[in-house]
């Protein structure tokens, strides 16, 4: 059995399904080759998601679809900010205090590339607000790590100690992220006798199966748009609703809104729409940390049979549950910075693997509520984290001798203007339905089928 197959299995296992077999699983070559199977986690996310979505047919009594791994399209997509051309000019991925930075006593990590993030982070240490990247580092190195993650968490900025494997398997938190299934789906006690017909509903069909599923999209970076990104390809109408009050970083909103809508509403004034917009959804995915939305008086429970999703850094439980956290943030405090760094220096793995992972792990695990939702009627809260599926990879069996990362190849893109993406993941799609649209375009309300049609 591949490493890929074991991932597969260790998502329908953990949802009490029948383990699928997964032939053919192409040999990825150097793409995405590190000493953690990076490879093995993409494929198998990306393999999750085509036998959910074949699962989700049958029920509707749709043809199925042959799951095709594709190298390259896999390693582009998950790498796809390496990719990401805007008049010919790549991105800046990292802000200036975003990174590695020693300590008094080792190294930390951390994360500001939203301004408010930046703010936190300089309070923490009692900076200026016009400190640059020498004045943290010099602040750093006076303190040791334990000291500045404290600090930072205390006013909510995102810094982390840089751990060995050892320290965050045995730690507390480590062993909360590392308990459960790798996709939680939990039935509610909300349920609806049966979902009438949507007056305008749009018709599934084998390459738009989820054609009549609405789907509200509060998430940003990474996991949680990549996730809505791959239902709006299986053709959800996916709503994406930001605060007008906290800026986006806006090539990350191009790389990954493709065939969405996108909308503003300050849910602290005007929860009244959002509750009107729920009521007629059939899925909500969250990506802010467990306990804020609901702080906002958002309740899925209000939405009868709705399903709930939503990716958190660190799960729910544990004394980190209610942290802020990022890709490369798990990746340091869980031991894979040191494993895939050098002898000077922190690593990274060769993509924010655990950003897309999760993402397509978790619109897996929609699907295959939406599937059980339509025989019961029941609301389903599903879950993925980081953290989580940081502890399947490390699990895994590793390639300490691999080959040097190869790049991501260049003719997995799709181009709309002057924009250039990496292509959908999925090799039975060529580009999603349409480019990421102007960020807060669209109004707060659902479209019927006839403008949904007009649009893809």
């Amino acid at each position: 059995m591949t490493t890929a197959q074991h991932l597969v299995h260790a998502y329908e296992t953990g949802l009490g399904l029948e383990p699928s077999v997964l032939d053919g699983e192409p040999a990825p070559g150097a793409r995405l080759a590190a000493t953690l199977p990076v490879w093995a986690l993409a494929a198998g996310s990306v393999a999750a998601v085509a036998g959910s979505a074949n699962r989700y047919r049958a029920a509707l009594g749709l043809a199925t679809r042959p799951t095709r791994l594709d190298p390259d399209r896999i390693a582009a997509a998950f790498a796809s900010e390496r990719l990401f051309r805007r008049a010919g000019a790549a991105p800046s991925i990292f802000a200036e205090l975003s990174g590695f930075f020693r300590s008094a006593d080792g190294w930390v990590r951390t994360h500001a590339n939203y301004p408010h993030h930046r703010t936190r982070l300089l309070r923490a240490l009692d900076l200026p607000a016009d400190a640059d990247r020498a004045r943290l580092t010099a602040g750093f190195a006076t303190l040791k790590g334990a000291e500045i993650e404290d600090a930072a968490a205390t006013v909510g900025a995102i810094a982390v100690r840089v751990r060995t494997e050892a320290e965050w398997s045995t730690s507390p938190q480590g062993r909360a992220a590392a308990t459960g299934p790798l996709v939680a789906v939990d039935p509610r006690r909300d349920r609806v006798p049966a979902d009438p017909p949507r007056p305008g509903a749009a018709t599934p069909t084998v390459e738009r199966p989820l054609a009549d599923v609405r789907v509200l999209d509060l998430t940003r970076v990474l996991a949680g748009p990549v996730a809505t990104r791959t239902l709006a390809l299986l053709g959800a109408d996916v709503l994406r609703v930001d605060p007008p009050h906290l800026p986006e970083i806006d090539w990350q909103f191009a790389d990954t809104c493709q065939g969405k809508r996108s909308t503003l509403l300050d849910l602290r004034t005007d929860l009244a729409t959002f509750a009107e917009l729920l009521a007629a959804a059939d899925v909500l995915v969250t990506g802010y940390r467990p306990g804020a939305l609901a702080a906002a008086g958002v309740r899925a429970a209000a939405r009868p049979g709705l399903i709930e999703a939503s990716v958190s850094a660190w799960g729910t439980t544990g004394p980190w549950g209610g942290r802020r956290g990022f890709d490369s943030i798990v990746q340091a405090a869980a031991g894979i910075s040191l494993l895939e760094g050098g002898p000077d220096r922190p690593g990274a793995l060769p993509a924010q693997a655990l950003d897309h992972g999760s993402g397509y792990l978790l619109a897996a695990g929609v699907m295959d509520a939406l599937r059980a939702h339509s025989t019961d009627g029941v609301g389903r809260t599903v879950r993925v984290s980081l953290a989580r599926t940081a502890s399947w990879l490390q699990a895994a069996d590793r390639s300490p001798d691999h080959p040097a990362p190869a790049p991501p190849d260049p003719a997995a893109t799709t181009s709309h203007g002057d924009i250039v993406t990496a292509a959908p993941a999925f090799a039975d799609y060529d580009d999603y339905r349409w480019p990421a649209p102007p960020y807060g375009s669209a109004q707060p309300f659902w479209l019927d089928a006839p403008d949904r049609l007009r649009r893809g």
